[in-house]
Parts: C-alpha cells; structure tokens; sequence
C-alpha cells in the first residue's frame, strides 16, 4: 500500500509543476510560444505511445521491476530537464511522460493483483494523492522559484525527491519478485483480444473523453475565464481551487464504486454536473467564475476516479486489468492530446468562446453516454 502510494505521488507532479512557471523557462531556454506549447503537452503524447508497452514489459519481467524502472526513468528525466539546455528539457520532459505512462497502466492493476478485497480504498487513496500532489506542485512551483530563489530549474528538482523516497521503498519488492508470467493464473490469451470486447470500448471511451476534457480546460480555462474580464492572477487562483475542489470526489467516488452493483448512477450524476458547469461558462463564464469551477473540479475528478475504477471493476484479475488499462490509456490520451489544439484553432477561427464551449457541451453529453455504458455490472471475458 504504501508502495503504490508513493508511485502515485509522482505520477503528476513533475508535469504540473511546469505551467506556472512556463514563462521563465520559455525565456531562460529561449523558446517560442509554440515550443513552450509543445513541452507542456509532450507527456500527454508520451502517454499515448508509451502505455500499451507498460503491460507485455510487466508481464515479461514482473510488475514490481517495470514500475521500479519506471521511478528510475523518472528521476532521470526530472534531472536531464534541468541541465539548461532546450534538447535536454524536451527529452527529460519525454522520458518521465514515459515513466509515469507506466504506473497509470500498471497500478490499477497492481491493486487488483495484490489487494483484490480492498480496491475501492486503494483507488479512492492513490488518486486523492495523485491529484492532491499535482494541486501542491502547480501551487509551489513559483514560491520555490521567485520567493526561495531556486529559479525553474529547483523548482522542478525538488519534485525528484518523491522520486527517490519511491525507490528506495521499492527496491526490497523489487528482489523478491518474480516475472508475472511465471504465475499460471494469469496464462490466458494475448491481451489483443480486448479489441473485440464492446465492454473494453466502451471504457476506453470513456477514459477518452474524460481526458479530452480535462486536457481543454487546462489549457484554456484560464484565458476564457481573463477574455469574460477575469483578472490573471484570479484565474490562476481559480485553477488551484478547481484541482483542490476534485480531492471530495477523488476520496470518496472510488469507495461508492466499487461498493455499487454497477456505477451508472455515479456516471449521470457526474455528468450532470459537468454540463451544468458547461453551460454555466456558455451564459455566464466570469460572473460565477467559482460555481463553474468548483463544479468542473468535482465533475473531472468523478470521471477520472471512475475510469480509473473501470480497470478493475470491468475485469477479472491483475493482468486483465493491466491490458485493459493500456489500451484505454493509450486510445484515450491520444485521443486527448489533440483537444487544446483542436479548441485553439476552434477559437482563433471563431475569434470568441461559444463554439469552444458547445464542443465541451458535446463531449460531456458523450462522456455520459460512454460512461453508462461502461458503468453496467460487466466483465470481460463473462458471457
């Protein structure tokens, strides 16, 4: 348990701690707007490519030393991104995307595997630090640079420490583990077989569209919150409330779930919040700035606490579950990498919001649509 913990500590940190302090690096590695575009959005592209490789590495040498490797990869994508020069920040950013691609694959399943009896609490304690941690380091990042000194470059640093607390508590599993393949329970046909389940398309959609989601409005809720005549520094005070406003939802959403006959009932309430809060920013964005975003912050951690729990519940065992989270993880921030881009365009194009936010509109009315599909009391494999 406390293994998994620490894992999900830095599965978020080193990559939200870079945006507030995006304009020091743009300036120090002199980058332009589009490269500086670019290197906060590489780990969401390095999700994609990177996850369906974490589940047949873990099967091959066990789940304890592909996550080990992966903390390793980490810490030293955290220090090659801080050396000073540009090529150096884009390959560390691209190595700990990969990194943290692997234990958002594989712990879920490490859960399922080892604490089969206790996976609502687990799921409902790695998110809520998962997304706790990503709050305090976005909230940080500028004291540690401009109030203690450190500039960028400690600022990130300070985020390989977690880093090195997880290994160290990893190591002992790491030599006591044994290759997953090694443990006939889980010899069962290749995981490619998940892409003629409905059951494993319905949650990868569903973890699609979450993720776009969520991947918009981190990008642009700020500057459409400042364009309704919302001042810069409360919308970034608004930003921390939204990712502090999810840790309800991350504590509690995960235990109801796995404790319900099926989760279709958690998927519309959610739902309905998050369109409630859309169409809040399409009336009135800046008026009741804090409604919509306290709203969209319960509604995001919802679906991103439910499909998490979706890994689990919708399969049979720890193997199960790893394929099925990297194929959903894979599809799904794929899928989202193209959103920011998708909604700047629609917005340039448009020269205003309301489009943009008809599209959020749409994806939120498909996110329930996929989630009750996802939500009913299947399982892969079953009849």
């Amino acid at each position: 348990m406390a293994g998994i913990l620490l894992v999900a500590i830095n599965l978020r940190a080193s990559i939200t701690a870079v945006g507030p302090i995006v304009s020091e690096i743009r300036a120090d590695l002199g980058l332009s707007n589009a490269e500086a575009g670019l290197l906060t959005t590489l780990p969401v592209l390095a999700f994609a490519f990177a996850s369906p490789v974490a589940n047949p590495l873990s099967r091959r040498i066990g789940m304890e030393r592909t996550l080990a490797g992966a903390l390793v990869l980490l810490l030293a994508g955290i220090l090659l991104r801080i050396t000073g020069t540009t090529a150096a920040a884009f390959i560390g950013t691209g190595m700990l995307g990969v990194a943290i691609a692997a234990g958002n694959v594989l712990l879920p399943a490490l859960a399922r595997r080892d604490l089969p009896r206790r996976v609502g609490a687990v799921t409902s304690a790695y998110v809520t630090l998962m997304v706790g941690f990503a709050g305090i380091a976005s909230t940080v990042s500028v004291p540690l640079a401009e109030d203690l000194g450190l500039g960028w470059k400690g600022a990130l640093a300070v985020w390989a420490i977690p880093v090195v607390a997880g290994l160290l508590l990893w190591l002992p599993r790491v030599f006591r583990a044994r290759p997953d393949r090694e443990n006939p329970s889980i010899d069962r046909p290749p995981p490619t077989r998940l892409r003629r389940s409905p059951i494993a398309w319905q949650v990868t959609a569903y973890m699609g569209l979450q993720s776009f989601a969520f991947y918009v409005l981190v990008a642009w809720f700020p500057e459409l919150l400042q364009d309704d005549g919302v001042s810069a520094p409360v919308a970034g005070v608004l930003m921390g409330v939204m990712q502090f406003s999810s840790l309800a939802a991350t504590i509690a959403v995960p235990v109801l779930a796995t404790r319900a006959r099926d989760q279709r009932g958690l998927v519309l309430g959610s739902t309905a919040l998050g369109l409630f809060a859309m169409f809040g920013l399409l009336i009135a964005p800046g008026e009741l700035a804090l409604l919509w975003t306290v709203s969209i912050g319960l509604a995001g951690a919802c679906t991103l606490s439910l499909s998490l729990a979706f890994f689990v519940l919708r399969t049979r065992d720890g193997a199960d579950a790893a394929a099925l989270s990297g194929m959903a993880q894979s599809i799904g921030y794929g899928f989202a990498a193209i959103g920011p881009f998708v909604i700047g365009a629609l917005h340039d194009a448009t020269d205003g919001w309301t489009w943009p936010v008809v599209v959020f509109i749409a994806v939120w009315a498909g996110i329930g649509v996929a989630g009750v599909l996802a939500g009913r009391a299947r399982v892969i494999g079953e009849s």
